[in-house]
């Protein structure tokens, strides 16, 4: 979709609009948003180096310059709007002067209201619906009925959809008419709503992108099989990454009815379940920790990237994975029966220890052993978590003899996990940065590091390292 921006009546100094209608909200990117217009972005530019502490910004004086020279680099490289602002800006000055700029140097916060984009929401009569600065708020409020009003659409006009390439960049998810390239797919891909009440793969290849043409506009829509428990359902996301997901769920489940019988017999024999059931209890029923395991197995030898897109690859993947079912059930409950052990009893050994222990624990066993935690980490890791378990025993262990050792090991931790607390917690919900979730890990790999160095860690690893790989990726 083409943007059109105005300027509100009145001043300059009101800034840009963005006027959005309700089915495309989900598809406005926030790093394209950040750039405004050209002709707003060099003040912006300006109040951002003026923002950075004396010592970094006295390497871009004079100030008004370079942001003008920014904004013709940018120009003329056709980078303008690609990727975030921030981020753009600091590979200029590292360009330019040699000087490792991070992203928390800059005081964002100072910026007048005006350099932020205003994003009027409209419905399909022109009406606004809402108005804001903050586009993450407004797409937590109305994202639900976005995406209802963005599947209608998608629904309305199933004959007219066409695969397309993926767009040159990612943060420009809706294009303008005949500017995205048509990539080799089926005449006629599966539409929206034509799919419904599936257990196998009856339908053609799976593009990774629909062409949803609507009025002047060509909107880009992804198809994604979505799970309804006894079959799946052929449904059109406006959010690639809610797609990626969805459809995941959904290709298992597909997975799963195509394999009933075998998985039937799976089931009834999945090893020391009653005990697992038992030392479960507390997070969640015998079932769903059953469930968990079944799927993970699932995932591990049906669900590999790339993922099949059609009906020949996923009956191939089927085939090539059911061999392998059993076995990967045993190796998982075997390893999760671990994990349990490790983990059973562990809350009640903190009783009468002093509050900050028990509080640091209580968080680092909620971010490992919860209601989903066999689904929801990645198998690679979950293989670490009894020592990450063994090395919190070890802890209580030696605090008792030494408090003030464990005092001391805990403000070293906190330190190094400051800043990612902070964020994380402003981010929760968000797509997660792979490379947050690899620096969660190194910070798990930090406490085995500090409290029960004797258990080891697969790398060498101290709140130093860390605090160097936290700031190389503010960069």
């Amino acid at each position: 979709m083409a943007l059109t921006y105005h300027f509100e009546p009145g001043s300059v100094r009101d800034g840009v609009t963005l006027a959005v209608p309700l089915f495309a909200l989900n598809q406005i990117a926030r790093e394209r948003a950040e750039w405004l217009v050209p002709g707003m972005l060099k003040e912006k530019v300006h109040l951002l180096l003026k923002s950075l502490p004396q010592k970094l910004r006295r390497h871009c004086v004079p100030l008004p310059e370079y942001a003008a020279r920014f904004c013709e680099r940018m120009q003329e490289s056709g980078q303008f709007g690609r990727g975030d602002l921030i981020d753009a800006l600091i590979a200029d000055i590292r360009t330019q002067t040699g000087l490792n700029v991070l992203t928390t140097d800059f005081k964002i916060e100072t910026l007048p209201a005006h350099h932020f984009m205003n994003f009027k929401v409209i419905d399909e009569h022109g009406r606004q619906l809402e108005m804001g600065r903050n586009l993450s708020t407004l797409q937590a409020e109305l994202g639900k009925e976005a995406r209802q009003s963005f599947q209608k659409l998608a629904e309305a006009a199933p004959a007219v959809m066409a695969p397309v390439a993926p767009p040159a960049a990612s943060n420009a998810p809706v294009t303008a008419p005949g500017k995205a390239k048509a990539a080799a797919a089926p005449a006629a891909p599966p539409a929206a709503g034509a799919h419904t009440g599936l257990t196998a793969w009856t339908f053609g290849e799976l593009p990774e992108l629909l062409e949803i043409p609507q009025g002047k506009l060509t909107l880009v829509g992804f198809p994604a099989l979505v799970d309804k428990g006894t079959y799946c359902d052929l449904e059109v996301f406006d959010d690639p990454a809610v797609a990626a997901r969805t459809h995941r769920v959904g290709l298992r489940r597909l997975f799963a009815l195509q394999l009933k019988e075998q998985l039937k017999f799976i089931e009834k024999n999945v090893p020391n379940m009653q005990q697992m059931g038992m030392q479960f209890m507390a997070l969640g029923s015998q079932e769903e920790l059953r469930e968990q395991i079944i799927n993970k197995a699932i995932d591990i030898a049906c669900l590999q990237d790339p993922l099949p897109s059609d009906a020949a690859s996923f009956n191939k993947r089927k085939d090539e994975g059911k061999s392998r079912l059993g076995l990967l059930v045993n190796e998982i409950a075997r390893l999760v029966s671990q994990v349990l052990t490790e983990y059973h009893g562990l809350p009640k050994r903190l009783q009468g220890l002093p509050a900050p222990v028990v509080a640091d624990i209580q968080a680092q066993l909620q971010g490992l052993v919860h209601k989903r935690f066999v689904t929801e980490t990645e198998y690679a890791q979950l293989s670490h978590f009894p020592r990450y378990l063994k090395a919190i025993n070890v802890r209580l262990e030696k605090l008792r003899g030494d408090p003030a050792r464990d005092a001391k090991s805990m403000a070293e931790w906190t330190s190094a996990a400051s800043q990612f607390l902070r964020i994380s917690k402003i981010q929760a919900g968000k797509n997660s940065d792979p490379r947050m979730t690899e620096f969660r890990w190194m910070l798990e790999e930090l406490r085995v590091s500090l409290y029960a160095q004797e258990l080891r860690t697969p790398m060498p690893v101290s709140a130093k390292r860390l605090q160097k790989v936290w700031e190389s990726m503010q960069r």
